[in-house]
């Protein structure tokens, strides 16, 4: 079933018809000409069963006994189909926000995760009979749609090769709304953006985690501090070599490396101690 349009005309006009049938029956009742009198004023009266109003950002869907008809869009008051039944769609724009879900990834992990979906109606036929309640319709599937994106990601890539839910929002909402358009389809209802609110652990394994976090965090900053380090030492003897300061053999050297090395590396501050002799 597809949305189309459905026979229409300004209500105003329709008003002006009726008045003119009725006007028209009355002189013909006063001169006596029952019947013609009669047939005006049965016609004037049934295009009240058609006049209808529809509201902004509202869609009027029109069923003549059983059948549709057609829809009407444009805001305003109009005359339609006499003896039809009329049903009212908001053509607004909506958001659902998801409820906290509890949801295995790609590693097995148990997460939770929450997301917002921005949706309106674009086919009225479609939201009306082609499912039961849209509404719930695009609640189920945007929770199925969320748990299907969620198993194929890890929460967090400690490499950083892959993608995963923490590190690649942007990505993984691109395609959370992708996976939603495909779904609320049937139900002629497109889907406008999708977020993640809520991502986290689970909390039976959240301190095991949050461990693992900072174990990583720590071990990063240890391979930069390491680099540096070590690009420091390289400089400063080459610079001691290059200008002449000193002679360094390579006992000199390796006790400057670890001099330096353990400076620039350690975590605490560095106690100097001036060593007035000579090393051998």
């Amino acid at each position: 079933m597809k949305e189309r349009n459905v026979w229409k005309l300004n209500g105003f006009v329709g008003v002006l018809a009726m008045l003119a049938l009725l006007a028209a029956g009355a002189y013909l009742l006063v001169a006596e000409m029952i019947i013609p009198a009669v047939i005006l004023l049965v016609l004037a009266l049934v295009p009240v069963s058609g006049f209808t109003v529809v509201q902004p950002n509202q869609g009027m869907i029109v069923n003549f006994f059983g059948r549709y008809s057609g829809t009407i869009r444009d805001s305003g008051f109009w005359i339609t189909i006499p003896f039809t039944e009329r049903k009212k769609i908001s053509l607004r724009v909506r958001n659902f926000n998801s409820v906290k879900l509890k949801v295995n990834d790609v590693d097995g992990n148990p997460i939770e995760i929450a997301s917002v979906v921005v949706f309106r109606v674009v086919d009225t036929a479609k939201a009306m009979f082609e499912v039961d309640n849209y509404q719930t319709f695009v609640e189920i599937q945007s929770e199925t749609g969320l748990r299907h994106v969620a198993s194929k990601y890890p929460y967090d890539s400690y490499n950083g090769e892959a993608y995963s839910l923490r590190a690649n929002t942007e990505e993984i909402a691109e395609e959370l709304t992708h996976e939603l358009e495909r779904r609320l389809q049937v139900a002629g209802v497109e889907v406008l953006e999708s977020r993640l609110t809520h991502l986290a652990y689970s909390t039976e394994i959240a301190s095991a985690m949050l461990q693992r976090q900072q174990a990583s965090a720590i071990i990063s900053a240890r391979e930069k501090i390491v680099e540096g380090a070590v690009s420091m030492v390289q400089m400063a003897i080459s610079r001691l070599q290059a200008e002449g300061v000193v002679e360094l053999d390579e006992e000199r050297k390796a006790a400057m490396i670890n001099n330096l090395l353990v400076a620039v590396v350690s975590d605490r501050s560095a106690q100097p101690v001036i060593n007035s002799g000579s090393i051998y």
